[in-house]
């Protein structure tokens, strides 16, 4: 049992060794910088202005050659050539897909804003539920000290003849046992602390971060009437889904206005060469020929592509009335959650965790003056490993739903904490 001991303090030293504590601050700062799908993201922004500079194109004029011979060899009828020049004039189409291109451009710029809150929310999840795993890797490092103490102190006592054999072996066997979950608690505390590389974008392996920051959010005393009005006006979802109405309204303007005729322009210069034919001769001359063409309008009956753009904007008003009705209800749930979590930390914290405390170091000290049994002493250690464990969950859970609340009424302070 000693040498496991040894072994495992020397591994934890080790580990430790090649540990980097990171705030918080730290943490979500190499966040924003680093994430790669982050990264990934903000190129939308880039191609979403590629596609307004693509918007503001003009169609190209056309020239054209051309090229005649009237059997000129063999009954001299002449021959000669021509260019021509083109161009098709458009009535409000480029204009109206630049407003379009604009609107998915800040519909863009929303959605990017709406990624990096979750981004923000879900990676704040993560960094407190690693500084979770390091409490809970405590309370069982903490505990299995104590019982190997214990342990060390059974075998001196039944040695000397003070206690039974068979209590120093179960002594030895309990430690044994939480040795094990000592082990296994230290794994899940490496896997947790490995993760936090993947949100802030970090490939180099050279050290573990381990968050480091006080285990529990400062409590705020939100109003919920302002957190809903907050919400409504700030979450960039809602403020996407608004800005999705907009996008609609534009492709109804572009719909309507791709009905509209285009004009061709041409102007084409020719020149014909002498015609020797005896019969009927000709001199040498040029040509310029204008001319203007445009569709017949027949396209315009079939209004399905501007009736269908005027259903999407009615489409986008629903979604954006739900997606309102939607924030609220969130806020609401995560708002009452948040006390909810807030009320069971206090709990612990009024007197659950100085009493089980008490109450292990008190059975302890009967043990050791043989006033209690050794049974006694384990059920204490577990409920005080219990109580301990169910505290650091609760102030998960806490700081998980304060998160929850900020990420649900589109607010974001927690850097300043």
């Amino acid at each position: 049992m000693i040498l496991l001991a040894n072994i495992l303090w020397l591994s934890t030293g080790y580990a430790q060794a090649l540990q980097k504590p990171i705030s918080f601050p730290a943490y979500m700062a190499k966040v924003d910088s680093g994430n790669l799908e982050y990264a990934a993201q903000k190129l939308n922004i880039s191609i979403a202005k590629a596609e307004v500079v693509a918007a503001k194109v003009r169609n190209n004029p056309e020239i054209g050659f051309s090229y005649f011979n009237n059997e000129q060899s063999q009954k001299q009828m002449g021959y000669g050539g021509s260019v021509s020049l083109s161009q098709t004039f458009t009535f409000g189409k480029r204009a109206a897909a630049i407003d379009l291109a604009k609107s998915n451009n800040e519909l863009t710029s929303s959605l990017l804003s709406d990624y990096l809150r979750n981004l923000h929310a879900d990676a704040a999840i993560y960094y407190y539920g690693a500084l979770k795993q390091k409490m809970l890797y405590e309370v069982k490092r903490d505990a299995y000290q104590r019982i190997h103490e214990l342990a060390q102190s059974d075998s001196i006592r039944a040695a000397k003849g003070k206690i039974m054999e068979i209590d120093a072996l179960q002594s030895k066997v309990e430690a044994g046992l939480m040795l094990n979950e000592l082990f296994q608690s230290e794994t899940e505390k490496n896997q947790a602390f490995t993760g936090l590389s993947l949100y802030m974008g970090n490939n180099k392996a050279m050290a573990v971060l381990c968050p480091e920051a006080g285990i529990k959010l400062a409590y705020r005393d939100f109003h919920l009437a302002e957190l809903i009005e907050i919400g409504k006006m700030q979450r960039a979802d809602l403020v996407a889904a608004l800005q999705n109405i907009d996008v609609a309204k534009k492709e109804v303007k572009v719909a309507q206005r791709d009905n509209n005729s285009d004009v061709t322009v041409s102007v084409e210069a020719g020149h014909n060469y002498e015609v020797k034919n005896e019969i009927a001769p000709a001199p040498a001359f040029n040509s310029i020929t204008a001319g203007i063409s445009f569709p017949l309008p027949f396209s315009k009956l079939n209004r399905g592509n501007v009736n269908a753009a005027k259903q999407r904007v009615q489409q986008a008003s629903l979604l954006y009335d739900h997606a309102a009705l939607q924030v609220q209800n969130e806020i609401i749930q995560a708002y009452s959650q948040y006390e909810s979590a807030f009320k069971q930390v206090r709990s612990f914290e009024n007197g659950l965790l100085e009493q089980s405390s008490e109450v292990l170091k008190g059975k302890i000290y009967s043990y050791n003056r043989g006033e209690t049994s050794l049974l006694e002493v384990l059920n204490a250690q577990r409920t005080y490993d219990d109580v301990q464990s169910q505290y650091y969950e609760a102030v998960f859970n806490y700081n998980s739903a304060l998160i929850e609340l900020e990420r649900n009424a589109g607010i974001w302070d927690l850097n300043k904490q």
